[in-house]
C-alpha cells in the first residue's frame, strides 16, 4: 500500500449489508480507516461529519441513489474522489457518473485486486491533485513572477523566507545593491497574515535627513518650512500591513531612535506633534552595509540593530548564482523586448558566455540594464557579442575567467593522459557553474548530452550505481 494510505479516511456506501461487509473486510486489510453506510442519506451524513478522501459508492440504492449522492457529495466535500460500483449490464450508467464527477468505476462481481487498485489510482490522482495546488500557491506566495533562479544559494534564502513569512518577527534582508531585496521583501509580506493589507516601501537612502522623517512619521501643519497642511507619514500607511525600510544604514543616529521606539512601543509622534499616534505594522529592513561594522563604529544603535536583525536573511549576489544568469537574462529578453515592441528571438551562445563570464558587481540590476540596452540597441532577431558593452565583449572573447569572476584554473601534472586532462576540466567548469551542466556546456562549446554522457562513462569505468543524471 501506498506511504500515509493508512491516515485515508474511506466511505464505502452499498445497500446490500452483505456485500458492504465484504468491502470492510477487504479495505480494513488494507489498513485504511473505514466508514460505512447502508444508504445515501446515512453517507450524506457521514460527509457532512468526517474528512472523507474517498467514496466508494453502488449506484442503484432504494431512496437516495448513487448518482444524487454523488451530486450531493460534489456540493458538499469537492475534494472527495468517487469510484462507483454497478452491474455489469449497466455500464451507461458508470459512464454517466464519471461525466458528473466520479473518478472511475467498477463492475459487479468485484474483483479484490481489482477494486483495490481502483481506489489506490484515486487516491494517488488526489495525491497529486493537492501537492500541484499546494506548490501553486507556494510558487505564486514565495516566487512571485520577478524572482527567477534555481541556484541553491537563491533556494536557501527562499527556504529562510518560507518560514519566516507566516510569522510575526522583524525580518533584516542583507546583501549588494541589486540582487533584489525589495522583490524578497515582498515576499516576506505575501507570506504573511498580513498580506492583504498594505505594503509599503521606503528608500533611506535616497532621502534627505529632514525629509526621510517627514515621510516616515508625517507632520503636523507648519512642523517646518512648507508644511501647509498635515500629512500622514509611511508607518500610519503601512498601519496593518508591513513597512519595508530599504538600505536603513543610510538612517541618521535621529531617525534611528524614533524607528527603535516604534519598534519597541508601536508608537510615534509625527514631526510638529507631542501627541503618540499608535500602528500595528512589521517592519521589513534591508541593508547593503555591514550593520555589524556600523555598530562598532558608533554609526548604528546597537539596540536598534539587535531589534531588527531577529531573522537575518541573506540575499545572495548574482557572482555566486551563476547558472542563474542564462535564465535571467531570457526573462529580460522576453519582458523588454514585449515592452519595446522589438520581437528579439533569442541571445546567441557567445553573447551568453560573455554573460555568464561577467562577475556583475551591479548585481541582477546590472544584467537587467544590460539585456534592455541590448535589445533596444540590437539590429538583428537575436543578441550577439557586438550588442554587448565594451566590458562583456572582451570577457566573451575569451578572456581567462570562470564563471563566478575568479582565477582559479585546473593542475594537471605531466604525464596526465588526455581523457584524464578533459575529465579534470569538465569537473572544474561543472564546480565552478554549480554543477549547471546546460552552462557548463555552452562554456566548453559543447552539447549538453555530451556533458551527460561522459559524466555517465566515467561512473561506468568506476563500477558504480547509475544516478538521476544518467
Amino acid at each position: 500500500m501506498a506511504d500515509n494510505d493508512s491516515e485515508k479516511t474511506l466511505l464505502l456506501v452499498d445497500d446490500e449489508e452483505a456485500h458492504l461487509e465484504s468491502l470492510r473486510k477487504i479495505f480494513e486489510r488494507e489498513g485504511y480507516h473505514l466508514l460505512c453506510a447502508t444508504s445515501g442519506e446515512q453517507a450524506l451524513e457521514l460527509l457532512r461529519q468526517n474528512h472523507v478522501h474517498l467514496m466508494l459508492t453502488d449506484l442503484v440504492m432504494p431512496g437516495m441513489d448513487g448518482h444524487e449522492l454523488l451530486r450531493a457529495c460534489r456540493a458538499l466535500s469537492p475534494e472527495t474522489e468517487i469510484v462507483v460500483m454497478t452491474a455489469y449490464g449497466t455500464v451507461e450508467s458508470a459512464v454517466e457518473a464519471m461525466k458528473q464527477g466520479a473518478h472511475d468505476f467498477v463492475t459487479k462481481p468485484l474483483k479484490r485486486m481489482m477494486i483495490v487498485k481502483v481506489v489506490q489510482q484515486a487516491l494517488q490522482k488526489q495525491k497529486l491533485l493537492v501537492e500541484n495546488r499546494a506548490l501553486r500557491e507556494e510558487l505564486s506566495l514565495v516566487r512571485p513572477a520577478d524572482i527567477i533562479g534555481q541556484s541553491e544559494a537563491l533556494r536557501r534564502t527562499l527556504d529562510i523566507i518560507r518560514q519566516a513569512g507566516p510569522s510575526s518577527a522583524t525580518v533584516l534582508l542583507l546583501g549588494e545593491s541589486g540582487t533584489g531585496k525589495e522583490l524578497l521583501a515582498r515576499a516576506v509580506h505575501r507570506l504573511s497574515p498580513r498580506a492583504d493589507r498594505a505594503f509599503v516601501a521606503v528608500n533611506c537612502a535616497a532621502l534627505p535627513e529632514t525629509l526621510l522623517e517627514s515621510e516616515l512619521f508625517g507632520a503636523e501643519r507648519g512642523a517646518f518650512t512648507g508644511a501647509d497642511r498635515r500629512r500622514e507619514g509611511r508607518f500610519e500607511a503601512a498601519h496593518g500591513g508591513t513597512l519595508f525600510l530599504d538600505e536603513v544604514g543610510e538612517m541618521s543616529l535621529a531617525t534611528q531612535v524614533k524607528l527603535l521606539r516604534v519598534l519597541q512601543q508601536g508608537e510615534f509622534e509625527r514631526l510638529g506633534s507631542s501627541e503618540p499616534i499608535r500602528v500595528d505594522l512589521r517592519v521589513v529592513a534591508a541593508s547593503n552595509r555591514d550593520l555589524a561594522a556600523l555598530v562598532k563604529e558608533g554609526r548604528f544603535r546597537e539596540d536598534l540593530f539587535y531589534r531588527l536583525n531577529v531573522v537575518s536573511i541573506p540575499v545572495p549576489p548574482l557572482r555566486d548564482r551563476p547558472g542563474d544568469v542564462p535564465l535571467l537574462a531570457n526573462f529580460f529578453l522576453r519582458r523588454y523586448g514585449a515592452k519595446n515592441a522589438r520581437p528579439i528571438e533569442a541571445i546567441t551562445a557567445r553573447a551568453m558566455d560573455a554573460l555568464c563570464r561577467h562577475a556583475w558587481p551591479g548585481n541582477v540590476r546590472e544584467l537587467e540594464n544590460v539585456i534592455e540596452r541590448a535589445v533596444v540597441l540590437s539590429r538583428d532577431a537575436v543578441i550577439d557579442l557586438d550588442d554587448l558593452p565594451d566590458g562583456l565583449r572582451g570577457e566573451g572573447a575569451g578572456e581567462a575567467r570562470t564563471v563566478a569572476g575568479s582565477e582559479r584554473g585546473v593542475f594537471l601534472p605531466v604525464g596526465t593522459t588526455l581523457e584524464q586532462a578533459e575529465m579534470a576540466l569538465l569537473r572544474a567548469t561543472l564546480d565552478a557553474t554549480g554543477q549547471d551542466k546546460q552552462l557548463a556546456a555552452r562554456l566548453l562549446g559543447v552539447a549538453t548530452r555530451t556533458i551527460y554522457r561522459k559524466l555517465g562513462a566515467e561512473r561506468d569505468d568506476e563500477g558504480g550505481p547509475p544516478s538521476e543524471d544518467s
